[in-house]
């Protein structure tokens, strides 16, 4: 009965038999297999690390070395030619003896390139060795149907001490490039520390030289400066002294102009104060004349009016009588207001009439009260000279000599003449 068989992808699986006219070969799937008249074998394809040892060959100038290469091999299980060839060759064998063939073919081709080769080229040039040896085996290895990973010389040895002396005179040779290379250093040093001592003298010199011309520099124009500065500061303070005059010449005309304002003002207010006492003159006394004319002039015609009327009420039993004294009656209210009328028409005309008026109406009130306190003295002691009057005679005439003074307060007082003025009022009536 046929079954299926599988391997992994590091083997590779061969059928043959019958059916197949060649062998199957299948790496890492499956494959049907008829039992007994078919036969299945295994390949292995893993990696194999070879440690390849060469001891003791001689090289092209014939000093023996001994070399170790490292190399990864392993079957090409891709390649059906490759593969059918290493099934050729490793079939049924085991992965150590495959290991050993393909170690034991690689050495030869090692120890081969190696005769080809001085030991300074293979001990300088490892990578030339290496490609030499992979080149070479390459070829036979494709054939058994196996490749080449990788190969890398891992170590030369030499047991005559070759390779020592070699390193000992490339060592010496180093030294002495070295020892050649300090002086030559030193040398270089020197001749550039002294170019740089030379370029750093001149840079100083010239920094010095530049140095003082900014200071020469610098010098000059801060004199400059300072001279324009002292220039200004001396106009400023000119400027300053001129503006100050100016202010206190400004302040002078507007105090003068103050004053000519306050005196201005003080004649306004003068002014008004004449105005304010032309009125109050004429409110004290041309209005009241004025009223008064208008009252005495109601009241004359208020009084006959008052006439009429009694006697027009009297006038059934006294007619006669009655038309005559309303006659006499009316006649004198005339008189009356037209004496009033003129005597008001003469106080508006002449202010210091009235004003005399008032005082001959006040004079009686003032001879009173200067003798009121000799109408409440108890008892009086007079004490004479022996000349003049005594008693009350005495008295009397001091009271008179009060009263006459009058006229006189009265014309400080007011500016009017007594005299004068009831001559005048005299005149009119």
């Amino acid at each position: 009965m046929p079954f299926f068989e599988t391997c992994g992808p590091n083997e590779a699986m061969v059928v043959s038999g019958c059916c197949h006219s060649r062998p199957l070969m299948v790496a890492g799937g499956r494959v049907f297999v008829i039992p007994c008249i078919q036969q299945l074998q295994r390949i292995p394809l893993n990696t194999l690390t070879l440690s390849i040892d060469s001891p003791t060959v001689y090289t092209l100038a014939g000093v023996p070395i001994s070399v170790t290469g490292v190399a990864q091999v392993k079957i090409q299980g891709q390649n059906q030619e490759m593969l059918a060839a290493a099934c050729q060759q490793f079939l049924g064998k085991s992965e150590e003896q495959i290991r050993r063939i393909a170690l034991e073919t690689l050495e030869g081709h090692q120890r081969a390139i190696m005769g080809t080769m001085t030991v300074e080229e293979i001990y300088q040039d490892r990578k030339k060795f290496a490609q030499a040896v992979f080149r070479v085996a390459s070829t036979d290895f494709v054939n058994m149907g196996i490749i080449i990973v990788s190969y890398t010389l891992k170590d030369v040895r030499d047991e005559e001490g070759y390779l020592k002396a070699l390193g000992m005179t490339r060592t010496a040779q180093v030294k002495k490039d070295a020892r050649i290379g300090e002086a030559e250093a030193q040398r270089d040093s020197g001749i550039k520390e002294a170019s740089a001592e030379e370029q750093r003298m001149k840079a100083r010199f010239s920094n010095d030289t530049e140095i003082a011309a900014a200071q020469r520099d610098f010098e000059l124009k801060k004199a400059a400066y300072d001279m324009e500065t002292q220039t200004k500061k001396a106009e400023a303070e000119l400027a300053y002294e001129l503006q100050a005059a100016k202010t206190k010449q400004m302040i002078k005309e507007e105090q003068m102009q103050i004053k000519v304002v306050e005196r201005a003002q003080q004649i306004q207010v003068q002014e008004q104060e004449i105005a304010r006492r032309e009125r109050e003159l004429e409110a004290q006394i041309k209005r009241p004349a004025e009223a008064e004319k208008y009252r005495l002039e109601t009241l004359a015609e208020a009084n006959a009016k008052r006439v009429l009327m009694e006697a027009e009420a009297d006038a059934e039993a006294v007619r006669l009588k009655g038309e005559a004294e309303a006659y006499a009656i009316e006649a004198k209210a005339k008189a009356e207001a037209e004496q009033m009328a003129k005597k008001a028409d003469a106080w508006r005309d002449y202010q210091e009439a009235a004003m005399v008026d008032m005082v001959l109406e006040t004079l009686p009130k003032v001879v009173a009260e200067v003798a009121a306190p000799l109408s409440q003295t108890k008892k009086v002691t007079m004490v004479s000279s022996g000349k003049g009057e005594l008693g009350a005679a005495k008295i009397t005439g001091e009271v008179m000599d009060i009263v006459e003074r009058l006229p006189q307060v009265v014309e400080s007082m007011t500016g009017v003449d007594m005299s004068k003025a009831l001559k005048m009022q005299a005149r009119s009536v």
